[in-house]
Formats: C-alpha cells, structure tokens, sequence
C-alpha cells in the first residue's frame, strides 16, 4: 500500500492507494469513533464489494445500514438524493454518524453531497471502485447531483475524512469504464507533467491490460497532482480550474446527449480534442501536438470525433450549453487550454466563432 496526504489543514486526509486494501479493518477505525455507518452504493458494485465492506466493518464490531441506489448517470439527481436522505433519517442516523460511499465517481458525488447536506454535515469515507473516480473525482471534496440543463450545477464542496483506493476492485471493471478512467490520467499529464504524458505513451498497453503495477502508477501519479492542486486551491479561485482541462467541451456533449449516454471520460476526451484544436487555431500548438493529443486517446481505446449534426448536436448547440458551465463568469466563457503539452492556461473570453469552428473541425467524420 501506499499513501499520500491532502493538506488542508485540520480537513487534510490520507488517500491510501493499494491491493485488496478494503479488507484491511485498521484503514477504517480511526474515522468509525460511532458505531452507526451507512454504507451508499449502487446495483452494480453491491454485488461485488459490499459483503467485503461489511465483513470489514465487521471486525470493528459495526453493522452498517446499507443504502442501494439504481446504477448510472440519468440517476445523479435529486430524486435519488432524497432516498439517501429518507434512509438515514428513517434509521434514525445523527450528525456523528459516518457515510461511506462505495462506487465510481456517481455514487462519490451523490455519496459526498448527501454527507455535506444531511444535519448539515457528516463524517464521509471515499472507497472509488472506478478508476476514473480513484485518479479524480473521490480526490478533492467536490460532490454535486446534475440538472437537465448542466451537469454537476448543483452541489457543495466537501472533503472526505479518507479515500480508500483499493485497486483490486478494477478487476470487475468493464472495457469501456476503464478507458473513461484513462481519459483522467492523460488529462494530468497534459495540463502540468510532461514526463508523466511520456510514460503513459510508452505504458498505455499496459494499462488496458490492467497490469498491477503500472495501474498503481498511474493512479499514485494522478492522485499526487490532484493533492497537490487542492492543498493549493481547494475551491478552485485558481490553479485548480485547469483540471477542468476538455470538461467544458465534455459537459456539453453529456448533456446534450442525455446523461449516461457517453460516459464521462469519453466526452473529456473528446473535449479534450476540442482544446487542442482550439489551442492550436490561436498558435500555442502544433499540428503534430494536436495529432499527439489524438493518438494519446486512440491508444486509450477513447473516442476522438464529437458528436455532430446527425445526434442533433450542431456547434452553436455546445455553445449554448457550455455558457451554463460553472466556469462561466459574468456571463464569458472560460475555456481551459494549453499553451504547449505540460502546461495549461485559462483563457477569458475566447472568440465564440472560433470555438464553434473548433468544434465543427472535431465533429466531421473520418
């Protein structure tokens, strides 16, 4: 195993990093003082790692309420929401209780805004079993549900008391979860470690072959960049902003498609497409950076071609759904770009006929 820290002062917490590590009951007792747990997890991962949660909990003498929720995206709203919140109070559960959210990324951000919300605030544990939620989204206290007209619009941030990232549960993942995850990992390469970028062209194989070791690397690797963002810009008023690096262009083609019908890593890919070839229309780029982008992607088994006219997603149809982005302000976009490969910037304000043209150049087919 091996751990790494959050520093956020007094909310600072671990990120423990290793093999069937679920299964350790030590990890767990310095963040269980009560004895009432919940337990959110979904259809899906149930099956698979919530008999292994409980034997653990068992062995601190803890029988946890257990809370199932429907699987998938379209399920990130309010409606499910409220059945967390009519599980906990049900079962009487109190401010000091602890929730543990087991799944990917959905059940992190439910998991997580439930825990911020309920009697304004309670313990939480992060156990991600997607590996696009143990490199980003279990790290950095963001939780949020989504709204027809934007995705993750309504949410809080709030810090776990400890991610559990046991790499044992992306045995079970299916192909295409675990290209989404990749989609994350190239995205720290790419916005601040151009050595990492490297590596990961040499060992992308590797890693859709799942070997145990070159995964722990990359999920070490990720999660070190995400800490030491957050310790930096917890709230992201800065540097934090350029993990966003294609999510602008990627929020537009899930919402736009229907929560759940691209996953999240592959419209980041996507997006991330988008920006290069944006980056590259205002001279920061090369032609062959583009191309390198792309094939980072291909080799991740990701998609790189958005989504056009024929899925009713024409490019003013992105543009009018990128101005709900969270990161709009004062009513411009900003985009997160790069001005060469390792190194991402913010750009205020960029021309809206130039992004369309972007978008259109990454919709035509072949």
């Amino acid at each position: 195993m091996r751990t790494l820290n959050v520093n956020l002062a007094e909310r600072g917490y671990p990120i423990h990093i290793g093999c069937q590590i679920m299964q350790d009951s030590r990890l767990f007792a310095p963040y269980l003082a009560g004895q009432s747990v919940a337990v959110v997890t979904n259809e899906t991962v149930a099956p698979l790692y919530l008999s292994t949660l409980c034997d653990t909990l068992a062995e601190l003498r803890i029988r946890p309420l257990k809370i199932i929720l429907p699987d998938g995206e379209s399920h990130k709203n309010w409606q499910t929401l409220q059945s967390i919140f009519d599980a906990l109070l049900a079962g009487r559960y109190e401010r000091n209780s602890t929730l543990i959210a087991l799944g990917g990324g959905v059940i992190g951000d439910m998991g997580g805004f439930a825990a911020a919300c309920y009697q304004r605030g309670m313990p939480f544990i992060q156990i991600p079993t997607t590996l696009l939620a143990q490199v980003d989204s279990s790290v950095g206290g963001k939780t949020a549900i989504n709204h027809p007209l934007g995705k993750n619009m309504i949410g809080a941030f709030y810090q776990p008391g400890m991610v559990l990232a046991d790499t044992n549960t992306l045995a079970t993942l299916p192909e295409r979860e675990l290209s989404a995850g990749l989609a994350e990992v190239i995205k720290y390469g790419l916005i601040r470690d151009i050595r990492f970028l490297d590596w990961l062209e040499k060992h992308l194989p590797d890693l859709q072959l799942r070997n145990e070791a070159v995964l722990e690397e990359a999920i070490w690797q990720s999660c070190r960049h995400k800490a030491e963002i957050v310790a930096a810009d917890e709230r992201e008023t800065g540097e934090r902003a350029l993990l966003n690096l294609g999510h602008t262009f990627g929020h537009a083609i899930e919402t736009g498609l229907g929560y759940g019908v691209w996953l999240h890593g592959e419209a980041v890919a996507v997006g991330t497409v988008m920006a290069a070839r944006l980056s590259r229309m205002l001279g920061f780029l090369s032609e062959d950076d583009v191309l390198r982008v792309k094939n980072l992607f291909v080799a991740a088994g990701l998609p790189v071609r958005g989504p056009g006219r024929g899925r009713k997603m024409p490019a003013d149809r992105y543009l009018s759904l990128m101005r709900h982005d969270k990161k709009t302000l004062a009513g411009k976009l900003r985009l997160v770009l790069l001005k060469r490969l390792g190194e991402a910037f913010v750009h205020a304000d960029p021309d809206e006929e130039m992004i369309m043209e972007a978008i259109r150049i990454c919709c035509e087919p072949g």
